[in-house]
């Protein structure tokens, strides 16, 4: 009876135990501590590479990745006002801050700018606007045209013994003018104009008729700045009678008097798409420097070579119509210029007003 108890007794706490164990809670999972884990230079630790690797720092990405600032860049530019804006960026490039790396030149003489073109041994330069429209006539499109540098330059003076307020007054009157392209715009303001004027090249080069008419030998010449201040400090009798580049406006499309550029080889353009624009935005910026500071401006033309005399430099700034013009806007300006040019003088052009691929209008 009493062993028949201690079973009973046995087997109830047996059921009692496994009753228990079947309705518990599951225990609940372990969540890591956030706070204990290890950083992942703690890990790399763990896995024997050095703290930094895990964390390696960022490199700086290049100013402009998509232009190769090593690129050899060989621009040419001539002496005088067409070169005045090009003094910044050679000044700029001379102390290592400009983005290319560009090989200047100054030169005297067109001519040897755009032999240089032609050859492949220069890629960008700053030219006359006729002599840029006849090397594109010439090599079937091998240069096109990156902006517009300068406007009117020509400048109508007199030594008294003449009074000249307008075009009228010239009727009858032999004025002396240098050959080529001021010979070109000035006949076309005399028939303009109607008027009857005899134009004289004894003196082609403007520095020869420059002479000429600081000696008294000339009454009425027509001289481009920089070289008429140089004159008129040497002849303080000649005076400025008309700006030709304001009687321009008054018989063609208002500010297409566009006397010089700049070009770019066009198989440079092409190969070369994003460092042909980074130099136009460099460009642009060193000939706003011509009026941001003058005489800074001066100072960095008379030591490129682009002209003898900061001083007077300076002083015919005002009177060189520097201008940076680009895109559309050089493309219309100097359209109406050309077709002037193709019935004025159609071989200072190269025969025909050049078609829509002469316009570089960017990438």
């Amino acid at each position: 009876m009493k062993i028949a108890k201690v079973l009973t007794a046995l087997l109830l706490a047996l059921c009692l135990c496994l009753t228990a164990t079947a309705c518990g809670a599951a225990p609940a999972p372990a969540v890591p501590d956030a706070a204990s884990d290890p950083s992942p230079a703690e890990a790399a630790a763990e896995a024997g590479a050095p703290a930094d690797a895990a964390e390696p720092e960022e490199t700086p990405a290049p100013a402009d990745p998509a232009i190769d600032p090593a690129l050899p860049v060989r621009v040419m530019t001539l002496n005088g006002t067409t070169g005045f804006g090009m003094a910044g960026l050679i000044s700029k490039a001379g102390s290592g801050e400009a983005a290319l790396s560009y090989r200047f030149s100054v030169e005297t003489d067109p001519s040897v700018v755009t032999a240089a073109l032609v050859s492949g041994d220069c890629d960008i330069a700053a030219l006359p606007t006729n002599a840029a429209a006849a090397l594109y006539n010439k090599t079937g499109g091998k240069v096109q045209l990156l902006a517009l540098n300068t406007r009117g330059v020509l400048y109508l003076v007199t030594d008294g013994s003449v009074t000249v307020e307008s075009f009228a007054d010239l009727e009858g009157q032999t004025v002396y003018v240098p050959a080529q392209n001021p010979s070109f715009i000035f006949s076309y303001l005399c028939r303009a104009n109607g008027v009857n004027v005899t134009l004289d090249n004894s003196y082609a080069q403007p520095a020869e008729l420059s002479a000429a008419a600081a000696a008294g030998q000339v009454s009425i010449a027509v001289l481009p700045e920089p070289i008429l201040t140089v004159t008129r400090s040497q002849n303080p009798d000649l005076t400025v009678a008309l700006d030709l580049g304001a009687e321009w406006d008054k018989v063609a499309e208002p500010g297409s008097l566009v006397q010089g550029c700049v070009v770019v080889r066009s198989e440079f353009a092409g190969q070369h798409p994003a460092e042909t624009a980074r130099f136009l935005e460099e460009y642009g910026e060193s000939v706003a420097l011509l009026t941001e500071d003058p005489a800074a401006a001066a100072q960095r033309i008379e030591e490129a070579g682009i002209f003898a005399k900061a001083a007077v430099a300076e002083k015919a700034l005002p009177r060189c119509s520097v201008c940076f013009v680009t895109g559309e806007e050089m493309r219309a300006q100097m359209r109406a210029f050309l077709e002037i040019m193709a019935e004025a003088a159609p071989a200072s052009i190269g025969g025909a007003v050049p078609g829509d691929d002469f316009y570089w209008l960017g990438t």
